[in-house]
């Protein structure tokens, strides 16, 4: 069920989310279905190449592969798992799935590794040293391409950040709560165990790295919306836009509303923000999030594509689309389904979302451009190709963050400020 979900354009993330939502699992199993599919999916390529070396003259079928992921990504990265209850479950199931002969086959190539599995784990760090493709399990262009922009060793660090399980940040709503009563609450009262964290984009003691938690619907300072779910990446652009009480502002790509009522914090609620997006479905996420973080300043509008623009803002987000590439840790299928040539056609959409933006600026304003993206066709390309073609706008200042040198997701934002006297 879950790979008819994937093949039919849903994300891994979005179709577990349902599949777990329909399931009588009790918490600890939940946790455990989700780590065990998010981490095949993370490590398939690696998990597939230990496959090979193994079944060279009978090669898996697709079912039979799944089954293979799951018991070697229990003995080799799911430390938790006893080595013989990783087997016995996968052979079960191989056993439900085609008898006795695919269960023979399964116990015998995971009773192997297990005998081996002090050379085959050395064997895994050889390969990510010779081919950090497979031994970090990524596309092959996305890393040659990195490696060529950074080098093998920051390359390395890169592909192990996006391997590892990313973190919770908690960004502290001040519209509602003071910091130091929320992390009272959460030492004193919600089990919350918490690290505080330091950016030079954001306020000091706003925003707190989660290092344990029950589930978050669970806890009362959530729930009452005294915090919201943001990595410290997401926030930059909003730093750069520099949004003043009695702004009126558009966040042109909004769902599902961290930026939006971050926006709605910095200004004290006293600003008049449009959040725009392309379904009612997305605008419905940004009016949740309002309504639990007490956001009163923000209308939702959906957005119409071929509408012409009016300059008749004074700041506008557009926080694109993108390939997601400084996600990926985050992002679980993002590294298998962007090709490169798709760069090229994220970007051209990404510049005409930009330049439609930028039209609904007034003169004096300015437009930020944001992405979750690494590659520089998505970011500073787009800029100078804008830049080309609209002269009444100029570069105020641009920023990259990179997951190996700054230790948060990856994002670049740019802030276009348009000349006072430009045209309309």
């Amino acid at each position: 069920m879950l790979r008819r979900r994937q093949a039919s354009g849903q994300f891994v993330e979005t179709a577990l989310a349902e599949e777990l939502a329909a399931a009588a699992l009790g918490a600890r199993d939940r946790a455990l279905a989700q780590e065990l599919v998010y981490g095949v999916v993370r490590w398939e390529r690696t998990l597939d190449w230990l496959i090979e070396r193994k079944a060279v003259r009978r090669p898996p079928d697709a079912p039979v592969q799944a089954l293979l992921r799951l018991g070697l990504y229990q003995i080799f990265w799911l430390s938790r798992i006893p080595d013989h209850a990783a087997v016995f479950e996968t052979v079960e199931l191989a056993e439900a799935l085609g008898g006795d002969g695919v269960a023979a086959f399964v116990n015998a190539l995971l009773r192997g590794y297990l005998r081996e599995f002090d050379a085959a784990r050395q064997a895994i760090k050889e390969l990510q040293r010779r081919d950090p493709a497979t031994g970090w399990s990524h596309p092959a262009w996305l890393v040659s391409r990195w490696t060529e922009r950074w080098g093998p060793e920051a390359t390395a660090r890169l592909l192990e950040w996006n391997n590892t399980p990313p973190v919770t940040f908690a960004r502290i709503n001040t519209l509602q709560a003071r910091p130091e009563k929320v992390i009272e609450r959460w030492r004193m009262h919600e089990n919350v165990e918490y690290d505080f964290g330091r950016w030079d984009w954001i306020p000091e003691n706003t925003l707190f790295q989660l290092r344990s938690h029950p589930s978050l619907e669970r806890l009362e300072t959530f729930r009452r919306g005294h915090f919201y779910v943001q990595d410290p990446s997401t926030l930059l652009a909003v730093r750069l836009l520099d949004p003043q009480p009695g702004d009126r502002i558009l966040d042109a790509c909004a769902a599902p509303g961290g930026k939006t009522t971050y926006i709605a914090q910095v200004v004290g609620d006293e600003a008049e923000i449009i959040a725009e997006d392309i379904s009612e479905d997305r605008l419905a996420l940004i009016r949740e999030n309002c309504k639990r973080l007490a956001v009163v300043s923000v209308e939702t509008r959906l957005a119409q594509p071929d509408a012409p623009g009016r300059p008749e803002f004074d700041r506008v987000l557009v926080d694109a689309p993108c390939s997601n590439t400084g996600v990926l840790r985050r992002r679980l299928e993002a590294r298998w389904r962007t090709r490169p040539a798709d760069l090229r056609q994220l970007a051209d959409h990404q510049l005409e979302l930009l330049t439609r933006a930028a039209a609904r600026v007034r003169p004096g304003g300015a437009v930020v451009y944001s992405t979750c993206s690494l590659e520089p066709e998505e970011n500073s390309v787009v800029i100078e190709r804008f830049l080309a073609a609209q002269p009444q706008f100029h570069l105020a200042i641009q920023r990259s963050l990179l997951p190996h040198e700054d230790h948060v997701d990856g994002a670049f934002a740019a802030r276009l400020d348009r000349k006072a006297d430009g045209p309309d």
